[in-house]
C-alpha cells in the first residue's frame, strides 16, 4: 500500500520548495511557512524507483554510461500501454529536463531572428528560455470564461501567419490552468502551425498527471503532419523525481533530431547519468503504474477538499476543477485585495502561493497553488489561506 499521508520532513535536504523560500519571497525567517508555490510533491518517489536507484549503488563503478534498451523500451512501452501513442527507441533524445529541451529546440531549430509564439498565461520558462536565447516572444492571449481557457484561434492565426514567427510551444496539459487540450484543439493548432511553417514544440509534462478521469491526448499522435511536431516529456513531475534530472525529447523527423543532438553536442551535454537511467527504466514500469493510480486518487481527493473548503469560506475566491495537474489557478479578481497585498497577507498567515504575474503580466488577479501534499499539511494550508482572506 502507498502511504501519501506519511508526513516525510523536507526541511534541511537543499530542497527548493521549503529551504529556499527566504530568497524567494524576501523574507527573514520563513521556517513555519507552508509552501505551497513550486511544482513538486511532498510525496516519496515509488519504492519500485528507490530499490533500482539502491541496486545500482551495489555496483560501485559510476563511469560513463549510456541508455540501455531496457530503459528505451520502458518509455516506448509506457507511451503505448498509457496513451496509446507508438514510437520507437530511435525517435528518443534524451535530455537533463524538459525546460532545457525547450531551449534545445529553440537554439536548434530556430535563428535568432524569429519570434517564438506561446500562449498567455503559461509557465514562465516558455517566454524567458526564448528572450535569453535571443529570440522575440510573441503571445496568443488564451479566451476565459469564468475560469476556463480555449484558444482564441482568430488571433492564434493572426500570430502564426506572421512571417517571423517559426515556432509555437504549446503547454499540454497547461499549466497553470490545467486544461487538457481536447482533440478537436489539437488537430487546429495542427493544423494552423503547418500551413504556416510553424514548428509546434509541445510540452507534455504533466501527461500522466490526468484527474478525474480525464485522458491525455498526444500531440504528435493525432496529428496530421508529425514530422511537424517535437514533444518533451519526462518521468519526474509523475513521480516526483524532479532533482534526478531526465526527460526526453520525441520526434519522427530525422533532421528535426540530428539539429537537436547537434546543438545538444555543441554545449558538450551528454544523456542521462547512471542514476536517471535506473529511475527512467523503474518509473516507466507496471508496478510504478499502479503507484501513480493511487497518486492520482489522493490528488483528486486534496482539490475536491480544497475548492469545497475555500469556496465555503471565502465565496469570492474562485476554482475551477482542473483537468489535470497538481495545481490550481486560483481567482482572487473579486476579492478587492491587490496581487501585492494578498501575497503578504499570506505569507504573514504562514502559507505561500505563487503570484499570478508570474505567469504574465496580465494575471494578477490569480494566484497558482500546488497541493500535492498530505491530507494533514494540506488542511492546515487551506485554513491559514482563509485566514488571510477573513
Amino acid at each position: 500500500m502507498n502511504n501519501f499521508d506519511q508526513q516525510l520532513s523536507r526541511k534541511n535536504t537543499g530542497s527548493i520548495k521549503w529551504d529556499f523560500m527566504e530568497k524567494i519571497y524576501n523574507i527573514p525567517n520563513a521556517e513555519n511557512i507552508i509552501p505551497m508555490w513550486i511544482a513538486d510533491m511532498d510525496f516519496a518517489a515509488p519504492q519500485i524507483i528507490t530499490e533500482a536507484i539502491s541496486k545500482r549503488l551495489e555496483k560501485p563503478i559510476f563511469g560513463y554510461s549510456y541508455e540501455v534498451d531496457p530503459c528505451a523500451d520502458s518509455i516506448v512501452n509506457w507511451l503505448e500501454r498509457r496513451h496509446n501513442w507508438t514510437i520507437t527507441s530511435d525517435q528518443i533524445i534524451y535530455h537533463q529536463g524538459v525546460v532545457p529541451a525547450i531551449a534545445t529546440a529553440v537554439e536548434a531549430l530556430t535563428a535568432p531572428s524569429d519570434s517564438i509564439l506561446v500562449n498567455s498565461p503559461v509557465y514562465p520558462p516558455f517566454f524567458m528560455i526564448p528572450a535569453k536565447l535571443g529570440r522575440e516572444v510573441v503571445y496568443s492571449p488564451l479566451l476565459e470564461d469564468r475560469g476556463r481557457y480555449s484558444f482564441d484561434f482568430n488571433n492564434f492565426e493572426e500570430q502564426v501567419k506572421k512571417p517571423e514567427v517559426t515556432m509555437f510551444i504549446l503547454c499540454h496539459p497547461h499549466n497553470p490552468a490545467g486544461v487538457a487540450w481536447d482533440e478537436d484543439t489539437l488537430r487546429k493548432i495542427d493544423e494552423l502551425c503547418f500551413a504556416n511553417n510553424v514548428i509546434v514544440v509541445s510540452d507534455e509534462i504533466h501527461s500522466d498527471l490526468m484527474l478525474n478521469g480525464s485522458k491525455h491526448i498526444p500531440l504528435a499522435k493525432v496529428s496530421a503532419h508529425p514530422e511537424n511536431i517535437v514533444t518533451c516529456f519526462a518521468p519526474t513531475k509523475t513521480f516526483n523525481i524532479a532533482g534526478i534530472q531526465a526527460a526526453m525529447v520525441i520526434s519522427c523527423d530525422s533532421h528535426k533530431r540530428l539539429e537537436m543532438q547537434n546543438a545538444i553536442a555543441s554545449h558538450g551535454q551528454m544523456g542521462l547519468n547512471v542514476f536517471a537511467i535506473a529511475a527512467v527504466e523503474a518509473a516507466f514500469s507496471e508496478e510504478a503504474e499502479k503507484w501513480l493510480h493511487d497518486l492520482i486518487q489522493y490528488l483528486n481527493k486534496n482539490i475536491d477538499y480544497t475548492i469545497d473548503t475555500i469556496s465555503k469560506a471565502v465565496p469570492s475566491v474562485k476554482i475551477n476543477r482542473p483537468d489535470a495537474t497538481y495545481l490550481l489557478w486560483v481567482d482572487i479578481r473579486e476579492t478587492g485585495f491587490s496581487e501585492k497585498e494578498i501575497m503578504q497577507k499570506l505569507l504573514d498567515a504562514g502559507v505561500a502561493l505563487d503570484p499570478g504575474t508570474k505567469y504574465g503580466q496580465a494575471f494578477e488577479g490569480f494566484l497558482r497553488m500546488n497541493i500535492a501534499c498530505t491530507s494533514d499539511t494540506l488542511k492546515e494550508a487551506v485554513s491559514r489561506f482563509i485566514k488571510a482572506f477573513a
